[in-house]
């Protein structure tokens, strides 16, 4: 039952979003939209060298959206881009095929493993991960040598 998927932590995390707003001068930014039910995510970072700097998020999504996006905002400063790529692709091969949960900093997303029963809530669980690891490639090649020049 879909209820299951709510447990008080999940909640918990849904209702405390750290990093909540916009930057006022962000290096890369990222909006990702859930076509099925709308839920949407704009992240922005800033990035010292290939760390995350500085991060915040504007989330309108469902509990299960929010939660993911809470475990994203607690633990996402000082994460690299191939750290971030990494979670988001262990995150959506546990939704979408039961791998094993995230390790690392993003280890708190195991409370999301029961979402892999509801196909149609996967988009949306997965919209912070896919934002951050866009908007962290966008503000790395603005900020590097290379595409500073």
């Amino acid at each position: 039952m879909i209820d299951d998927l709510y447990s008080a932590n999940l909640l918990r995390l849904a209702a405390n979003m750290p990093r909540a707003g916009r930057l006022a001068d962000p290096h890369g930014s990222s909006e990702k939209v859930a076509r099925l039910c709308g839920s949407r995510v704009v992240v922005d970072v800033t990035v010292e060298g290939d760390r995350v700097a500085d991060f915040a998020q504007e989330v309108k999504a469902c509990a299960l959206g929010q939660a993911a996006a809470s475990v994203l905002g607690e633990h996402v400063v000082g994460a690299t881009l191939p750290e971030l790529e990494v979670a988001r692709d262990q995150f959506r091969a546990m939704l979408k095929g039961g791998a094993p949960a995230p390790v690392g900093r993003f280890s708190d997303l195991s409370m999301l493993a029961p979402v892999k029963d509801y196909p149609a809530r996967h988009a949306s669980t997965l919209l912070a991960f896919e934002a951050v690891t866009e908007a962290v490639r966008r503000a790395v090649a603005r900020t590097s040598p290379a595409g500073a020049a």
